[in-house]
């Protein structure tokens, strides 16, 4: 399959990725859903799975994103926070494209990106620790435009820096801020880097915004510090808000929000847990919410058929795997002591877990139970960043390295 089709986009909205299944221009997949419509094997070959190739990379928690003949990854090194592309076929280099950066984290996890670059219509988007959007041209890794929005719109970095995995709608590229003078959510053209919009005056959480379709409308789902907001990405107009957030002040929003219809889910940790809104109507609805579902620290969900998979606990407590109905909140069945948290993927009927052990595991995605039918350690510990599934083949990272591994069939 050319997966190059895809370097000619021209300005479409995030749903023109639709169809476009060898690619993964973005965190979370081309719907920002965790789903690939790609067939995958469900057991290993005879010989074991190895790495086709395998790069040396730099700090961060950004994941890598496929488009065409490039896979991309935003990583640090030294005093640069670095994009990067390689040849997805050979792992050669393509090219480099740099940025100075002082950001210094003051837990002392990482110093490197947090966002995952998003790719549309030629350009890619990227947003570093400190707060700095940068448009790089796909085909050289050149700088088309950079802004320092932490520090012209007095953004939050919070507690880990600034981590927002930027979306593009139309021609406007969106993160989330929390800056100054209603600057929670900010916009810029794509074309030129100018400021297109602003809105709310929220903190900034650690959640990737999404896009919903309601009433034949394209919106904006933003999980920010404060809770749900639904927004319209032509002006900014806020449209919808529910608040959902941990009391506590030493708490994040993480995990990306789930669109299931007209309805939304969403899910954090630290004694709050999971709510289903209806947002079909002029004000949200609450469907169901309790902490007892899915307390997500900072994992995201995948959903099939009705059914939800996300890892359920803090991080750092060994959280379980489970699955559950999203229409009611009942939990179907529970893994525990199986590699601890990490990231799930969900390709047609398997699930593909990257778990921070650095172990890959694929398991059905049904409702019954946690049978994986494959495990393998892939990576070193403390892998968290995301990985990206296209053309059969996965692309991964822990803290030292990226891998491409073949999964088609």
């Amino acid at each position: 399959m050319n997966r190059r089709k895809a370097l000619g986009l021209g300005w479409g909205c995030l749903l023109g990725w639709i169809g476009l299944g060898a690619d993964w221009p973005q965190w979370f997949g081309p719907e920002r859903n965790g789903v690939s419509t790609e067939t995958i094997r469900s057991q290993l070959p005879a010989d074991g799975l190895k790495p086709r190739w395998s790069v040396k990379v730099g700090t961060g928690w950004s994941g890598p994103v496929v488009v065409g003949n490039r896979v991309l990854l935003h990583h640090r090194r030294g005093d640069e926070e670095i994009l990067e592309a390689w040849d997805t076929v050979s792992g050669k280099p393509a090219w480099r494209s740099a940025q100075p950066t002082h950001y210094d984290d003051s837990f002392g996890f990482d110093n490197g990106p947090r966002g995952t670059p998003c790719v549309a219509a030629g350009q890619v988007f990227t947003f570093g620790a400190e707060g700095r959007l940068t448009c790089v041209r796909l085909a050289e890794g050149t700088v088309a435009w950079t802004r320092p929005l932490g520090t012209e719109l007095k953004g939050d970095a919070g507690f880990f820096g600034f981590a927002c995995s930027p979306l593009v709608v139309s021609n406007r590229v969106i993160v989330q801020l929390g800056g100054a003078d209603g600057a929670g959510i900010v916009a810029l053209n794509c074309r030129d880097g100018s400021l297109a919009w602003k809105a709310t005056r929220d903190e900034a959480s650690y959640a990737a915004p999404v896009t919903m379709e309601r009433e034949g409308q394209t919106c904006i789902v933003v999980f920010n510090r404060a809770g749900f907001v639904l927004l319209e990405p032509g002006s900014g107009t806020v449209l919808q808000r529910h608040p959902w957030r941990p009391q506590t002040h030493a708490s994040v929003n993480a995990a990306t929000p789930l669109v299931w219809g007209q309805r939304v889910f969403l899910t954090t940790s630290y004694d709050t847990g999971a709510i289903l809104l209806d947002v079909a109507g002029k004000t949200p609805k609450s469907l169901w919410e309790n902490d007892e579902t899915l307390s997500a620290h900072y994992a995201s969900v995948v959903a099939r058929d009705g059914l939800a998979f996300g890892f359920h606990g803090r991080q750092e407590r060994g959280p379980s795997f489970r699955c559950f109905d999203l229409a009611t909140g009942k939990v179907r069945w529970t893994e525990s002591g199986a590699g601890g948290g990490g990231s799930v993927l969900r390709a047609n009927g398997t699930l593909i877990l990257l778990r921070d052990s650095g172990e890959l595991q694929l398991a059905p995605a049904d409702g019954d139970a946690f049978r994986p039918t494959a495990r393998i350690q892939l990576l070193g510990t403390q892998t968290r960043a995301m990985p990206a599934l296209a053309d059969g083949t996965l692309y991964a990272r822990d803290r030292t390295q990226l891998v491409a591994v073949g999964l088609g069939e």
